[in-house]
């Protein structure tokens, strides 16, 4: 499944991750074994549409499937071998959080699918599981799009902290991975509508990772996803008004 060239230099991923701007990350081309990634895309190509969840606002154009009883084969052995012990271990060794726990639920995860026009306004993670009150510290992204050129756009885009600047622009290729921080000022998105042909779509595969929390603790800030305003981004009073009812719930 993973690349037989996977574990090479080690050492310098976990320099990269660690020095990475505008927030931890890594990006990894051929991480998987491509006939492997070939077979989990005509899974995907299986689902039934109506089973899809569909977002339709103004920060977000998407479609979600995260039923892992109704996935195909190759499907259900890609999240469960990116949930389980070995590759955790790999995750922990890249960015030094111990103890990372999975999730097999895939809570807000599993699999994303953009069509043409469709977008992911630049945005700041839901920051604890619903379920179960873990502490999200670490996205997985994998990218299954095969002849996916530049001028189709769909880049997840890395902006820093003061949302002043987009300091990192990966185009989704097929085969290519992202692990990056979920830490507060993570802010990323791919915010600008895809203009790939009609036929095409841009599909990647979300994993979620946590650590242990006390979300007892009343200074604890549980908040949903917060999509954030770019320089030059259009907004009034309704739009603020849905960004700030949009951080405490899905609208």
């Amino acid at each position: 499944m993973l690349n037989k060239n996977h574990k090479v230099k080690i050492e310098n991923k976990i320099k990269s991750y660690k020095n990475a701007i505008p927030f931890p990350h890594l990006c990894i081309d051929n991480l998987f074994e491509n006939d492997f990634l070939e077979n989990v895309k005509k899974d995907i190509s299986c689902l039934k549409e109506v089973e899809w969840w569909q977002y339709n606002n103004i920060f977000e154009k998407k479609k979600a499937y995260n039923n892992f009883q109704n996935m195909g084969t190759y499907l259900q052995s890609y999240f469960n071998f990116v949930n389980g012990p070995y590759f955790v271990k790999y995750l922990e060794k890249i960015t030094s959080i111990n103890k990372i726990i999975s999730d097999p639920s895939l809570y807000g995860g599993g699999i994303h699918k953009i069509e043409r026009n469709g977008k992911l306004d630049i945005h700041e993670d839901f920051n604890y599981h619903k379920l179960t009150g873990w502490k999200r510290k670490l996205n997985l992204i994998t990218f299954l799009n095969k002849n996916w050129k530049e001028e189709y756009g769909g880049h997840t885009e890395f902006w820093d902290k003061n949302m002043k600047k987009c300091c990192v622009k990966t185009l989704p290729i097929f085969n290519r991975s992202i692990i990056f921080s979920t830490d507060l000022n993570s802010f990323h998105g791919h915010p600008e509508p895809l203009n790939c042909p009609e036929h095409m779509e841009r599909i990647s595969l979300a994993t979620y990772y946590y650590i242990h929390s006390d979300t007892k603790n009343k200074d604890i800030d549980v908040k949903s996803t917060v999509y954030k305003k770019r320089p030059l981004d259009k907004t009034n009073a309704s739009i603020e008004k849905m960004r700030l009812t949009r951080s405490k719930g899905r609208i």
